[in-house]
């Protein structure tokens, strides 16, 4: 059974507020979701992976909370391969047209971002769109190797609206959103893929939208 979220609106901001003021208020939303869905048994490793999700009028709002045994940050450049880092992603589709996005960051904030309707169709966004999505790692932003022993992190990032390039939305409240929240790690010494929303594939595959649950904007 697909999952759904009733996202709030966070703040009365009519612009773009500061991303600390920002990840700080999302620490205090009573609703806090799991991305611990183990899709695949070869890949049985399972870190603790939470978030939490809101939006203003011109942003969507994400902050993850992630404990694991192996982190790892060596991507520096937009629309780099971060799922070979350690890894949270963001897959969206805003109507019910078959097109998606699907936001990639590494846990500095490294960021890819596509859009298509399947992995073979899917095109990398251009660098000054991506260069948009506003981001806040508690590790900073300088690469490092894989670090083993429990380590935690957290992520915030503020997504435009504006960056559903292939849309056109001007007000969330109302809209319900179709979307899939994952944890990876490609690269690391133990690879692990988590999800939000169960995934029914063999192998470990993100792009695949008939198992999106639902974001409601109220």
């Amino acid at each position: 059974m697909l999952k759904s979220i009733l996202v709030s609106r966070l703040g009365k901001w009519v612009g773009y507020p500061d991303l600390a003021e920002v990840s700080a208020r999302l620490d205090n939303l009573l609703d806090v979701h799991l991305i611990d869905t183990l899709n695949w048994e070869k890949y049985s490793y399972r870190p603790d992976v939470k978030f939490r999700i809101a939006y203003s009028e011109k942003e969507i709002f994400i902050k993850y909370y992630i404990a694991e045994d192996y982190v790892k940050a060596e991507k520096t450049e937009i629309n780099q391969m971060v799922c070979e880092d350690s890894c949270v992603e963001f897959f969206v589709s805003p109507a019910d047209d078959g097109i998606y996005y699907n936001f990639e960051f590494n846990s500095i904030g490294t960021c890819l971002l596509g859009s298509g309707t399947s992995r073979e169709d899917s095109k990398l966004a251009n660098r000054q769109i991506v260069e948009r999505v506003r981001r806040l790692s508690s590790l900073d932003s300088r690469a490092f190797g894989e670090e083993r022993g429990i380590r935690e992190w957290t992520l915030t990032v503020a997504i435009p609206v504006e960056l559903f390039f292939r849309h056109k939305i001007k007000n969330l409240e109302g809209l319900t959103f179709r979307a899939n929240l994952y944890k990876c790690g490609d690269k690391l010494s133990v690879p692990h893929y988590l999800t939000w929303n169960e995934v029914g594939t063999c192998e470990p595959d993100y792009h695949q939208p008939e198992y999106f649950g639902e974001l409601m904007f109220v």
